[in-house]
């Protein structure tokens, strides 16, 4: 009889384990698992990154494909020397009190600079140096460097500082010098000398870089 009631004890204990173990594993489950309802969920995620993605590239074939309306490789850098220079004129508008607005033209400016930059340090200046004119696609190159030195003075100057209008006048100063070198002198000469075929290509690099930077 003691062995019966051993045994019976036992199944019963032997039992209740397993259906707590039973009901452990719904909680263990959720905490490593998506569950029954992650699909959805998931599905949503992903159409949310798909839309995000296909409105960046809209936006910037957008944005380029404004730029390409403008003509050729020359054409489209200079009208967007003319977009860097309306940011400047916007920032020297302002005052002391409009730090906010300040800082988002500074923004502003530097993407347009940056993208201009790229444009012209992996496509024409390269070109240039082909064309036996390493001398002034250095010199242009060491100028998009001080560009960069401005643009990093005003990233780390309060937007309130009394010298913050000074720096942005001068700082256009050497970027419209830049432009009107490039635009009256450099490219002219250049593209002068480029066939179709030349002119189209560089052309078509302009517009491709612009698109990834834009």
């Amino acid at each position: 009889m003691a062995t019966r009631t051993q045994n019976r004890s036992s199944s019963r204990s032997t039992t209740s384990n397993r259906s707590s173990a039973n009901r452990s594993r719904p909680n263990e489950r959720s905490a490593f698992s998506w569950g029954e309802n992650a699909g959805p969920v998931i599905g949503a995620a992903l159409a949310g990154m798909a839309i995000g993605m296909f409105a960046n590239y809209g936006r910037k074939a957008l944005m380029q494909g404004m730029e390409a309306a403008a003509g050729d490789w020359d054409e489209i850098l200079a009208a967007e020397h003319d977009a860097a220079l309306m940011i400047f004129d916007k920032m020297l508008a302002t005052d002391e009190t409009q730090t906010f607005k300040r800082k988002m033209l500074l923004m502003k400016l530097t993407h347009a600079l940056d993208k201009h930059a790229h444009q012209e340090e992996m496509v024409v200046y390269p070109a240039l140096r082909e064309a036996n004119e390493k001398v002034t696609a250095d010199q242009l190159e060491q100028e998009h460097g001080e560009v960069k030195t401005f643009l990093y003075e005003l990233g780390n100057m309060p937007a309130d500082a009394p010298n913050w209008l000074e720096t942005v006048r001068e700082f256009r100063t050497a970027v419209s010098s830049h432009a009107h070198m490039e635009e009256e002198q450099v490219f002219p000469a250049f593209k002068q000398d480029l066939s179709e075929e030349q002119n189209a290509k560089i052309t078509a690099m302009v517009n491709r870089d612009g698109f990834w930077m834009a």
